[in-house]
């Protein structure tokens, strides 16, 4: 197998800010698998988070052997962004090579269009009011919160979109108290689940007060070794494959939570239709889905997935899978 590794840069078509940070563009990168005059392709996003750089995880991926096959992949590298391009690009270069499509190579159902999320950035109430007014026709919207002013933040947004089903994302921007105190009024609001409440490791606090409304694990949950750690603090799991490693993981993760009885949310990082494509066949029949990464460029891959009122729908073969 000869694998490729290219960084590419797509601007975004508006900064988008978290608590521990803002971007203008999305910056990935795209594996190419080829062999036999077959070629498969996937994308990751190194996350700093996770203590991933682009350049780390691209010397990782380059240093796979050639005769690596997606079962060998599992034992070679673990849970994380290098690994998921590249489980990606092989189940491409499967399928491709096969003539038929991931989801029949993996026994799944044929998987159709699903509602998605779409984030609405952490800025200031006068600001995030005007985004929730901009898409409040959207069914779902993610909103971004965890700092001073959260709750302004949050009136805002209902102001802006009073019919829209809104979840929040504090990405462990807040303390135990912090976010005792700020529970009934999400429920006020209410808000669908709130998601990463606490940091991740210091999460002990949520498995001993009310949970008034789900709370979703992101930080805190990466693949199914993390799942015995999780029972009693959250009701939900969010699935993002540069956490899990690649969709081979996710699926087992997917099921996996479901069978010990959480709930599964679907997510990613700020990336383009390539790395969307296999996590919309992880969604299917999630509790949540947020793939918006594409809404949130400028500028998308060629034949990239299509986005309407009956939410995202799968890939087509010239994209992926």
């Amino acid at each position: 197998m000869r694998i490729e590794v290219v960084a590419e840069a797509f601007p975004l078509a508006r900064t988008f800010t978290i608590s521990r940070g803002s971007r203008t563009e999305a910056r990935v990168l795209t594996v190419t698998a080829a062999r036999g005059g077959v070629a498969g392709r996937g994308e990751c996003v190194p996350y700093a988070r996770y203590g991933e750089t682009m350049e780390g995880v691209a010397e990782a991926i380059r240093a796979v052997p050639a005769e690596v096959t997606r079962a060998r992949l599992q034992e070679l590298l673990p849970a994380g962004a290098a690994r998921n391009a590249l489980d990606c690009a092989l189940w491409d270069w499967e399928a491709k090579r096969a003539g038929r499509r991931v989801w029949e190579l993996a026994g799944l159902p044929r998987p159709g269009p699903e509602v998605t999320a779409y984030t609405l950035s952490l800025d200031t109430p006068e600001a995030m009011r005007a985004q929730a007014a901009e898409n409040a026709g959207r069914p779902l919207l993610k909103v971004k919160l965890g700092g001073e002013g959260d709750m302004a933040r949050l009136e805002a947004v209902r102001e802006g979109a009073p019919r829209a089903r809104i979840v929040v994302d504090a990405n462990e921007g807040w303390s135990a108290a912090e976010y005792a105190a700020l529970a009934p009024a999400l429920v006020r609001l209410g808000v669908a689940m709130v998601e990463q409440p606490l940091p991740a490791g210091r999460d002990e606090a949520l498995g001993e007060m009310a949970r008034p409304l789900p709370v979703c694990a992101d930080e805190s949950c990466h693949d199914r070794a993390s799942l015995p750690g999780l029972a009693g603090k959250y009701d939900i799991v969010n699935v993002k494959l540069d956490k899990t490693g690649g969709l081979t993981e996710a699926l087992a993760l997917r099921d996996a939570a479901r069978a010990a009885g959480f709930g599964v949310m679907v997510g990613c990082m700020v990336g383009t239709s390539l790395a969307m494509a296999p996590a919309v066949l992880v969604a299917q029949g999630a509790a949540v889905v947020d793939l918006d990464g594409p809404l949130l460029l400028a500028r998308d891959r060629a034949h990239g997935l299509v986005y309407d009122e009956a939410g995202v729908h799968p890939a087509t073969p010239e994209l992926w899978g």
